[in-house]
């Protein structure tokens, strides 16, 4: 089985790398196949991908989308699909849009619990400014020895009910997978196993999922245990969804697992890139 790894970032978002190095690194790490998947973002895929063609690497086309679903905050990995195209382009810009405010007010509230300047120390770490997200809190946080590592920042400042976190309007499930498959793109559900989904909201998810032209769904993730990939294969299975592979790679020292360094997906499942 090819070694693909379709799901990593760069500075185009949250990434520590730009993406040009992360192409290379991935090469360097034996990925044949890569899908930079940058938040709301496609600007790094031309780059990554002069890049992946100098180093005989094949590239693959990919975002991933931040929508609300049931109040819950849910990623979407596009793949394959056309960069070009407008409906997607400009729903990417509307996620966007909102970024900034958002991040201003989650200044605000971390200001509250005397954490301060974050605003402009979250924006020193992000090289795309319409993109700072949480991990550019989080890394300010760290240097400013609030917290020891981001994992520990996200557990005691920004996730949902902490003081640093702030809800956002996000794109809605129909919107991100019309926007994907409009482009000619295949719709995966994005590391499922760390979703707060009760095992019938899990269900029904996918089912709405599906319903509205969705047709992957990633099995083994950087963020999985063993006992993920078992529940997710069997899910795909149930479902009929194609499966994928990605390690979700945001930078050295930062991420569960470096790129190209994952289990294999189980062969019993229909991996997601033979329909590329």
């Amino acid at each position: 089985m090819p070694n693909c790894d379709l799901h990593c970032h760069s500075t185009a978002s949250d990434g520590l790398l730009p993406a040009v190095d992360v192409a290379r690194r991935a090469a360097a790490n034996g990925v044949d196949m890569l899908a930079l998947t940058d938040h709301d973002d496609i600007a790094g895929l031309a780059l990554a991908r002069t890049v992946a063609d100098e180093c005989g690497m094949r590239f693959i086309n990919g975002v991933e989308v931040s929508i609300e679903w049931e109040g819950q905050q849910v990623h979407i990995v596009g793949l394959n699909f056309d960069a070009d195209d407008a409906s997607l382009n400009a729903g990417l810009a509307g996620i966007r849009a909102g970024r900034v405010e958002r991040a201003q007010r989650m200044a605000a509230e971390l200001e509250r619990v005397g954490i301060h300047d974050s605003f402009a120390g979250a924006m020193r770490h992000a090289a795309n400014p319409s993109l700072i997200s949480r991990a550019h809190f989080a890394r300010y946080l760290v240097e400013t020895k609030v917290c020891r590592d981001v994992r520990s920042v996200f557990d005691s400042y920004l996730k949902p009910g902490l003081p640093g976190y702030v809800e956002h309007r996000w794109a809605s499930l129909e919107d991100s997978i019309r926007w994907i498959v409009g482009a000619g793109g295949v719709a995966v559900v994005a590391h499922p196993g760390r979703y707060r989904f009760s095992a019938r909201e899990l269900r029904r998810f996918l089912d709405d999922f599906k319903a509205c032209g969705g047709a992957g769904i990633e099995v083994v993730s950087g963020s999985h245990t063993q006992e993920h990939v078992a529940q997710f294969s069997r899910l795909a299975t149930e479902c009929g969804f194609l499966a994928s592979r990605g390690s979700d790679f945001h930078g050295p020292g930062e991420s569960y697992v470096d790129l190209g360094g994952l289990a294999s997906l189980p062969d019993t499942l229909t991996p997601v890139w033979s329909v590329f």
